[in-house]
């Protein structure tokens, strides 16, 4: 199986430089993956490096508070922090903690040996969904660690043709998890080095609510009374069930779409034709408007703060975005039908801090009931508080582990 991985990772580089071709993302991965090597031969081998390795942008955030609070917790620390996505490497290519950021280069052979061999990885953490066979062979005999990992039964790990890959799992010193479910597909593969510590997004998520930005155009907006909706990483489906939401409801609403494209924000306007867009806002009395579209990045996270309810994209599609975000501010959160693979919405949903819609007549209701019914609205919100709290401290456990 072994051979036949290898052959499969040398068709689909073959593939992605024809894809390149027509592609500007996958070019971009591509070039960027070739400047790798280059970035690592400036490391010096007496640096301390930690090396993360994240997808893209969702898993950067789960690693995200154990960098920094490695970093807190010895200077000496030097992270090299890589990605596999153009969405991750070009958002966060420039982040502060992190001495070196790179493209992780294909997992063949030949590159995993260079890669391990130039880094020098003192301490290495791939966050989880991440597992490359290559990459975990050159990393055999150092310090080796899986965070915030979720398995399914249904993963092909615990397939009968998954069992020659299980076999490289032993290169893991040890395997901090999510849920406990995880902890029993590991043990029934015979892997006993297992913590529950839980999520670190829910320690990132605190530490973005207690140091949440300040907005005064998004105040302007918020101060003419009436309830806030706001749609953060909306897609077009949840946003075609927004605007058809009846008036009488009272709402205000924050647009944040996922896509801030120019091509979206002028469908958006054409969805929202009394809507003004954050870019242009100081041309308006924002008091007065009714829909407010955010035609930027890298703010959404404290936008949260301001709303009164959250509505969450992309639950009619490949998965809802970010709950926590909302729900670490107290918010009710309301989302669509693809949302059960998130262990942290399910959670909500059972809580009743999160609601599940399927067309614009649910979400009326829900939001109905949550505008007039102030103790539901109150206990809603509570729910969502206390559940985020409660759910912190991942990344305690993982350093108490390392002596850190």
């Amino acid at each position: 199986m072994r051979i036949v991985y290898n052959i499969g990772i040398a068709i689909y580089i073959f593939v992605l430089h024809i894809v390149a071709l027509f592609n500007r993302k996958v070019k971009t991965m591509l070039q960027g993956e070739a400047r790798c090597f280059d970035t690592l031969k400036k490391i010096n081998p007496e640096d301390q490096v930690v090396w993360f390795h994240c997808a893209s942008l969702g898993e950067f955030e789960q690693g995200r508070p154990l960098i920094e609070a490695l970093k807190a917790a010895d200077t000496n620390y030097k992270i090299l922090l890589s990605f596999y996505s153009p969405s991750g490497y070009e958002i966060r290519k420039d982040y502060s903690f992190a001495e070196w950021v790179v493209y992780l280069p294909n997992d063949t052979e030949s590159n995993a040996r260079k890669f391990v061999s130039y880094a020098n990885p003192r301490l290495t953490f791939f966050v989880k969904y991440e597992f490359w066979y290559n990459y975990l062979k050159a990393l055999k005999g150092r310090r080796v660690f899986q965070v915030s990992l979720i398995l399914r039964p249904e993963q092909y790990f615990f397939k009968p043709y998954g069992k020659w890959f299980v076999r490289r799992l032993e290169v893991f010193e040890h395997f901090f998890v999510q849920n406990e479910q995880t902890v029993e597909l590991l043990e029934s593969a015979g892997y006993t080095n297992v913590s529950l510590s839980g999520d670190t997004r829910f320690d990132r998520v605190a530490q973005i609510a207690k140091n949440a930005k300040r907005f005064p155009q998004i105040e302007t907006f918020c101060s003419s009374g009436g309830k806030i909706l706001l749609a953060g990483s909306s897609w077009e489906e949840d946003e075609n069930i927004i605007a058809h939401m009846p008036k009488e409801i009272g709402l205000k609403y924050i647009i944040a779409p996922h896509v801030v494209s120019e091509v979206h924000i002028k469908s958006l306007l054409n969805l929202f034709p009394e809507a003004i867009l954050y870019s242009e806002a100081n041309r308006h009395d924002l008091s007065k408007a009714r829909v407010l579209i955010i035609d930027c990045i890298g703010i959404l996270s404290s936008l949260y703060g301001y709303c009164d309810i959250a509505y969450i994209g992309g639950g009619f599609g490949a998965g809802i975005h970010n709950t926590l975000e909302a729900a670490t501010f107290g918010k009710p959160v309301c989302f669509g039908t693809n949302y059960k693979h998130f262990q942290e919405a399910v959670d909500l949903v059972e809580r009743k801090a999160a609601f599940c819609i399927r067309n614009t007549e649910d979400l009326s209701r829900i939001l109905k009931c949550l505008c007039d019914d102030k103790a539901f609205y109150e206990q809603s919100a509570k729910a969502a508080l206390d559940y985020t709290r409660e759910k912190a401290g991942a990344c305690k456990i993982i350093l108490d582990y390392l002596n850190v």
